[in-house]
């Protein structure tokens, strides 16, 4: 899909949108005092997680259907532009240290690049070109999931960005805010999260960009916990990088086990670190070499690692 090049065109095309819809009772927010305009916004802010909730059937779907492929060894890809794709980027960039993935298991593409990070980039978003390009960089398989983000649901480089996955085999979702959205036609699974009008007329970085938030919170925990990246509501394969995540360890290796610090210490430095391994040598009583090949005969489930250490 292209962008529409006639402005009166684009125009008439943002007024059908729900993301872009005026509000008159609010014409008179810039009169309230502050206490009153925030109380306001709290209670639009109230409404996302309805919205997210009308949609939680198509929302596991993509999860199943992502974890599936993960498991494989596909990769999760989101795209987006602008706040959609500084959502994407955030998201992609928290599962390293919280899951240990690997740096290019979960990636955040935005559209201009990192600059955009921080920046507008001209016409990026406008560019199905790019999308297909930035892509094309990462060598799409069909094991991998591209998740194109837009609250509009009608940004070239996000529409872009699908159908040029969906092309390549891989798998495709299209999370937008707004109903009957080219974006999630595009996809495998559509989710639209129709939050409804902004406080602010078209500043789709809030209710809209808290639904986006919301999902891609879904998405990746929910796939990782299916991956078996947790044991029970415990991060078992945080990365201890820093003095924070190393005293978190010692915390979720000790929930897990009750052992004692001296045993955890012990089994965290025969682990080598990995919180998961630590757990296994305490919890079957054997040595790290041994639960490490426990882990990767299960497919670095935990549970599975344990029930087979005990047959």
């Amino acid at each position: 899909m292209t962008s529409t090049s006639n402005p009166r065109d684009l125009r008439a095309e943002l007024e059908t949108l729900t993301t872009e819809a005026f509000r008159p009772d609010l014409a008179e927010i810039d009169q309230l005092p502050t206490l009153d305009i925030a109380r306001l916004m709290n209670g639009e802010d109230a409404s996302v997680p309805g919205a997210v909730a009308s949609r939680l059937p198509e929302i596991s779907a993509a999860i199943d259907a992502i974890a599936e492929r993960m498991a494989r060894g596909g990769r999760l890809v989101y795209a987006g532009a602008g706040t959609a794709g500084r959502l994407g980027v955030l998201d992609a960039s928290e599962c390293p240290p919280t899951f240990n993935t690997e740096p290019d298991q979960v990636v955040g593409l935005i559209a201009g690049g990192p600059e955009a990070m921080v920046t507008s980039v001209e016409g990026a978003e406008d560019s199905g070109a790019l999308a297909r390009a930035d892509l094309d960089a990462l060598t799409l398989t069909p094991a991998d999931t591209v998740v194109g983000i837009s609250a509009s649901g009608r940004t070239p480089y996000a529409i872009g960005a699908v159908e040029h996955a969906r092309a390549q085999g891989a798998l495709t979702v299209g999370l937008s805010c707004n109903p009957g959205s080219a974006l999630a036609a595009a996809a495998d699974h559509g989710i639209e999260i129709v939050v409804g009008p902004e406080l602010l007329t078209g500043s789709t970085r809030l209710k809209a960009g808290t639904a986006q938030k919301l999902v891609l919170n879904m998405l990746s925990t929910i796939t990782m916990i299916r991956l078996g990246k947790t044991y029970g509501n415990l991060m078992v394969d945080v990365r201890a990088s820093n003095d924070k995540l190393r005293a978190r360890s010692r915390r979720i290796a000790a929930l897990a086990t009750g052992a004692p610090d001296a045993d955890i210490e012990r089994a965290l430095t025969e682990a080598g670190g990995e919180v998961k391994t630590a757990i296994l040598i305490l919890l079957a009583d054997v040595d790290g070499p041994t639960a490490t090949g426990l882990l990767s005969g299960a497919g670095g489930h935990l549970r599975a690692a344990l029930k087979t250490a005990g047959d």
